[in-house]
């Protein structure tokens, strides 16, 4: 399952400047003063790891990350022992905030357009035990609002369970093999709770991710948000055979080819322009007719008489057209006829 957490209080450049000028009280809001913010985390986290011995290392293209940390991950669960053990570095896009100049004077000298933008910029990824729901990742973006992603398992909350009430399994990777109780097992999973993934991702979220002094969080409200942007279902114990998801699936994408239009494209992704800019007020998507193509032949021809050309829609419509020579030869060529 794959979570994704954002600051509510900071996800707007409103809000961003809010929080800049009237909570921290700086004037200007320069590319400066948002990189503080980011190097103020970045040196936390080298803090946390030197002084906890945890490797940090940056991800190399083409090595699967949870076969590398395995090592780290069995030498912690043959001590028992939770919290982070390895930290991964990564560069990735992501959206953050960017600071600029008007482009006309203002009467305030501080007045800066701060608007969003998609850059690649460092990424943590913190792989962690955690006591309740077992492994588990959280990624944390380095730069100003912070979103934070969390990668965990159903089935590791359903492992510790058992391992709690002392009942014998057998589990290879992510699947159950065998279970002496097999109810047990089923009550552990409808044990797993909204409410128990959202407390131990904000105990996670509040260890490991940016800090905010309480003053600052009492101004703003600052709070997690949280939602699901994938999850994955065992269909074998849904779907008994594999051929009726296919057509669900293949259905689904019919009817979404169909429904959605240029206009509800417009509606759902499209952003509202300014009177102050010129233009359309709202984002538009043109609807362009695409032509059908026409081929026209032209050989040598006794008479001096020519058909005219007639058009098809899906079809191509020669055309035969009179030329002077002794050998034979014909010319081919594509027009398109919009409709």
């Amino acid at each position: 399952m794959v979570i994704n957490g954002y600051l509510s209080g900071l996800t707007r450049p409103e809000n961003a400047v809010y929080f800049f000028r009237e909570v921290l009280g700086v004037g200007a809001i320069t590319k400066e003063v948002l990189r503080q913010r980011t190097e103020d985390y970045n040196h936390w986290v080298e803090a946390y790891a030197g002084k906890r011995n945890i490797p940090m290392e940056w991800a190399e293209q083409g090595v699967r990350k949870e076969d590398y940390v395995r090592s780290w991950f069995r030498r912690m669960e043959r001590q028992n022992q939770h919290g982070v053990y390895f930290i991964f570095k990564s560069m990735e896009q992501s959206q953050t905030f960017r600071s600029a100049l008007p482009k006309f004077p203002t009467d305030d000298p501080d007045y800066r357009i701060l608007y969003k933008q998609r850059s690649r910029f460092t990424h943590y990824y913190f792989y962690l035990r955690d006591e309740v729901l077992g492994p588990m990742v959280l990624r944390v973006a380095s730069f100003f609002p912070f979103h934070t992603s969390y990668y965990i398992n159903g089935h590791s909350f359903m492992e510790k369970e058992l391992l709690r009430q002392g009942i014998t399994f057998r589990k290879k990777d992510n699947a159950f093999l065998a279970v002496s109780d097999p109810q047990a097992l089923q009550a552990a999973a409808d044990r797993l709770s909204p409410e128990i993934i959202r407390k131990r991702l904000e105990y996670w979220t509040l260890v490991l991710g940016p800090k905010f002094s309480e003053r600052e969080r009492k101004a703003m409200k600052l709070r997690r948000f949280y939602s699901v942007q994938q999850i994955e279902f065992c269909r074998n114990f849904i779907f008994k055979r594999n051929f009726p998801i296919h057509k669900i699936f293949q259905r689904s994408c019919e009817m979404g080819l169909w429904e959605i239009t240029a206009n509800k494209i417009s509606e759902i992704f499209g952003c509202r322009v300014t009177k102050k800019l010129k233009g359309k007020l709202h984002s538009t998507l043109e609807q362009i007719e695409h032509g059908h193509s026409e081929c026209m032949l032209k050989t040598p021809s006794s008479g001096n008489t020519r058909s005219s050309p007639p058009i098809f829609e899906t079809s191509f419509a020669p055309t035969i057209w009179p030329t002077s020579g002794s050998k034979r030869e014909s010319i081919i060529w594509l027009r398109y006829a919009a409709r």
